[in-house]
């Protein structure tokens, strides 16, 4: 029989029994905002990504505009060349930017092809299964027993080395 007080214990109990659990994607992140470097690290790319997005915007100078007067110039803040210019009288801090822009959309695009890519690859040798996922499983740890400059001599080789 269920005293007035022992009804009360076991609503507390049960309460506290009642426990939220965290996703997959809660533990990431708060993993994530707890670690000092990959927040610091988040800060720096995101101040990058800021600079080659509106420096060249935020600039009186083009990729292109030539400054015969100041060539091979050091930086200065009253010329507006905050990195100097380059032996072609062209503004530094641009250039960087737009390389900056480069480089960034070069990541992004090699990550989601090698997402892509992986995730196709993987599907493929889940739904196929078996025997076959063994041979393609293999040959990824053959691909990967190579080491990663074999394969830029490789490809260097193979199409060519361009001059800048």
């Amino acid at each position: 029989m269920l005293t007035k007080k022992n009804s009360e214990a076991l609503e507390n109990f049960s309460e506290k029994l009642e426990v939220e659990g965290r996703s997959l994607w809660q533990d990431a992140r708060r993993r994530f905002i707890h670690n000092r470097a990959a927040i610091t690290s988040l800060f720096v790319l995101v101040l990058i990504a800021l600079f080659v997005a509106f420096a060249p915007v935020l600039s009186q100078f083009t990729y292109f505009d030539t400054d015969w007067g100041m060539m091979s110039a050091a930086p200065d803040m009253v010329s507006g060349h905050y990195f100097g210019t380059d032996s072609s009288g062209r503004d530094l801090l641009v250039r960087v930017a737009i390389g900056g822009r480069i480089s960034l959309m070069v990541g992004v695009a090699a990550a989601l092809v090698a997402v892509v890519v992986g995730t196709l690859y993987g599907c493929l040798a889940g739904y196929l299964g078996g025997k076959i996922d063994s041979v393609m499983m293999r040959l990824l740890e053959i691909l990967n027993s190579f080491p990663f400059m074999f394969f830029v001599i490789l490809l260097v080789t193979f199409f060519g080395q361009t001059s800048c």
